[in-house]
């Protein structure tokens, strides 16, 4: 007779969505309700919260965070109407699929513009909430992942449901999943991620070389050659925002805006204002400083190249933890950290944490408690961030500050997983892709 195969995983127990010690009973009155509605509940109570917020019903100290929506998303949703993209205002600096997401409220034309941007953008956030605990009930992944997206968003504040970044997160964390078995659904959703927002294109960094690579790149290029050519036929102006980004100055929010921000009370002679869209410092020294955050940037490229030449252990969680590590680096290093950019390491930050042996736990925890901060610095002490003011100040320097920890942290694990002689290597588990070296 033959023995029967016991399937990989079936030894393990099975996963617990939250550790019971964390919830005493009687804490919470939705406490003994079972583990699969546990964070349902707690996804909607705080997603009731967040609409409450955006439809001011509850008011949210510092400026109004849903005009972006209401005013200028809803000025480019005519503008794009009439079949052209905005090529006269400067503000529009996203690539050509972002006028899908501009236009999605057309979807639900039986409401208003704003309040039918919300709904959508609350559609994508339920469903990378449903993509993580599903892939937390696989074998070899763990639901810490839907409880870091669970949490993390909530923590930004109204701005999250107020700017389209979560859709474009929605598409990386479903590509980041996706790719665990299916290396050429990655490479096509992070080249329609890359048309909304570029840095998707950094999910395909960590992607198994040999087949996988050949795989996802080739899919990649042939989808995102597709659409580029697809959006330049669609309407006039879809490159125009290359010129509005290259003009870009150093945004008061940005790791290299603390310098200003110090030196204003020490007689530098510069000023704030609104420019290409948001509030940047303008006057002396300022070019140079927008050139240092070019050059860490080509830096971190550099080091993401050299990582790829010499990484040849990769695991199942590999190219989650590479696109968390250069999406980190590359929005730290930006010339504008704006809060919705913080939205992208929750979700990365969150398919990281969805893998047993992820590794990036500490990481994770960080930007975790960067988005925390985040809220403060903008909308809640903004005034004081733009009148660099000793608390606002003090706010936008541990944001950031915990921002570079988290982005050093993520470098040093991802080298000494993937690199040999550097570190134990990835480790599988149970359910996961065993470890493959490659010579």
């Amino acid at each position: 007779m033959t023995a029967r195969r016991t399937p990989i995983g079936a030894d393990l127990p099975p996963p617990r969505l939250l550790p019971s010690r964390l919830l005493p009973h009687g804490w919470l009155p939705f406490a003994r309700l079972p583990h699969g509605l546990l964070p349902c509940a707690v996804w909607a109570l705080t997603r009731i919260a967040l609409l409450l917020c955006v439809f001011h019903v509850f008011t949210v100290p510092g400026p109004d965070v849903t005009v972006d929506v209401s005013v200028i998303y809803r000025g480019w949703y005519g503008t794009l109407l009439t079949g052209t993209y905005p090529l006269d205002d400067v503000t529009w600096q996203y690539p050509p699929g972002a006028a899908l997401a501009i236009l999605s409220p057309a979807l639900l034309p039986f409401w208003e513009y704003a309040t039918a941007f919300s709904a959508l953008v609350l559609l994508c956030d339920a469903l990378v909430c449903g993509l993580l605990l599903y892939a937390g009930r696989r074998p070899g992944m763990r639901a810490a992942g839907a409880w870091g997206w669970i949490v993390g968003v909530p923590l930004l504040g109204p701005t999250v449901y107020a700017r389209y970044d979560l859709m474009v997160t929605a598409v990386a964390v479903a590509a980041l999943l996706a790719g665990v078995r299916r290396p050429r659904v990655l490479g096509v959703l992070a080249a329609f991620g890359a048309l909304l927002k570029v840095w998707p294109a950094l999910l395909l960094v960590g992607v198994r070389r040999g087949r996988p690579a050949r795989a996802a790149w080739s899919a990649a290029a042939l989808a995102g050659a597709g659409l580029a050519v697809a959006f330049g036929l669609w309407m006039p102006g879809a490159y125009a925002f290359l010129a509005f980004q290259r003009d870009r100055g150093t945004e008061i929010e940005s790791l290299g805006a603390l310098y200003f921000h110090l030196a204003r009370h020490f007689g530098w002679e510069g000023r704030v204002e609104l420019h290409y869209g948001s509030m940047e410092f303008l006057g002396p020294g300022v070019g140079t400083v927008s050139a240092l955050a070019l050059g860490l940037a080509a830096l971190a490229l550099g080091w993401l190249l050299v990582w790829r030449l010499r990484a040849r252990t990769f695991a199942a969680h590999t190219p989650a933890q590479a696109a968390f590590t250069a999406v980190l680096l590359f929005t730290t290093t930006s010339r504008v950290i704006s809060p919705q950019y913080v939205v992208w390491l929750v979700g990365l930050a969150a398919v990281c944490l969805a893998f047993r042996n992820g590794g990036m736990v500490r990481p994770a925890v960080l930007v975790l408690a960067a988005a925390g901060v985040t809220v403060l610095e903008f909308p809640v002490y903004f005034a004081e961030v733009v009148a660099s003011d000793a608390w606002g100040v003090a706010l936008l320097s541990l944001r950031n500050g915990l921002l570079v920890a988290a982005s050093v942290i993520a470098a040093r694990r991802l080298w000494r997983e993937t690199v040999p002689g550097t570190g134990a290597g990835a480790v599988p588990v149970a359910g996961d892709q065993p470890s493959r070296v490659v010579r």
